[in-house]
């Protein structure tokens, strides 16, 4: 009797709660490559992760002119950052089209974060600029042939093209880990904050098409990418600044900073629990 009471007093969190779950369960299916057939261009669970997100969304906005008591506006600010989380393609992709856009979205993103790498080795100790260099070598040869594979993918999104972009994100993965766990060495602190700086912008991206590849990806394959992943984010995740890889995520979205670090954070702690 006071679960029936508390959904008839409190209808609005109740249905956010139920909202909340959908979206959740819905999402974990799609990861795990359960569709529950088509819809459209994407798929019945695709299409039921945007409707409930979408209504979770409208549920958070307080219809009330009236000012409200602050926790409400905390329960309702809660909503809408949760309903925010829940759409965004970065954590939980739900339709096939829409990922491999967002994909190629982030491309122009990665070559300019590619060029900043390149132009790095300046601002370092002579004797650091080497080590710098030579452990980003492969940065520009690696991103372009991701760019070329994901707007390959956009157009002929088939299962043969989507492998090799599952093959070329892990590459590119694994080389700014190395780079990561190499210019974490270089003694200078001013040289050393530069080259993390510069590797961990190009990882963020990285790390943003990862997710996006992940949510498109059955289990076995997402299996496999992470078999080849043999330097594990756990390991480089304290040369990390989630701060400096939240700016970047909430430019590209044009999101507020505190919800892609939140993001950010989920993103990292999924790929982690996935064998990345």
């Amino acid at each position: 009797m006071n679960s029936i009471s508390n959904i008839w007093n409190h209808p609005k969190t109740s249905a956010a709660g139920l909202l909340i779950g959908i979206v959740t369960i819905a999402g974990a299916l799609s990861q795990q490559g359960i569709t529950l057939g088509k819809a459209g261009n994407g798929s019945v669970i695709g299409l039921i992760c945007g409707i409930a997100t979408a209504l979770l969304g409208l549920l958070a906005k307080d219809p009330e002119s009236a000012p409200s008591s602050s926790s409400s506006t905390v329960k309702l600010g809660a909503w809408a950052l949760i309903a925010l989380l829940l759409h965004l393609s970065f954590v939980v992709g739900c339709s096939g089209q829409s990922v491999a856009q967002n994909i190629v979205n982030w491309t122009p993103t990665l070559q300019n974060a590619v060029a900043t790498v390149d132009s790095t080795a300046a601002l370092l100790a002579p004797a650091d600029a080497p080590i710098f260099a030579a452990a980003t070598v492969g940065f520009d040869a690696a991103s372009n042939l991701l760019v070329a594979q994901a707007k390959a993918y956009l157009s002929n999104p088939s299962a043969s093209v989507l492998a090799q972009l599952q093959t070329q994100v892990v590459v590119l993965q694994q080389q700014v880990n190395a780079s990561l766990l190499q210019v974490a060495r270089i003694s200078n602190p001013n040289s050393q904050q530069h080259a993390l700086v510069a590797v961990q912008a190009v990882g963020t991206i990285v790390s943003a098409i990862l997710a996006l590849v992940q949510s498109i990806s059955g289990k076995v394959a997402v299996a496999q990418m992470a078999a080849q992943s043999t330097i594990k984010l756990a390991t480089v995740r304290p040369y990390l600044n989630e701060g400096n890889a939240a700016e970047i995520v909430a430019a590209h979205y044009g999101e507020p900073v505190e919800l892609a670090r939140v993001q950010v954070t989920l993103a990292e702690d999924n790929a982690i629990v996935a064998g990345f």
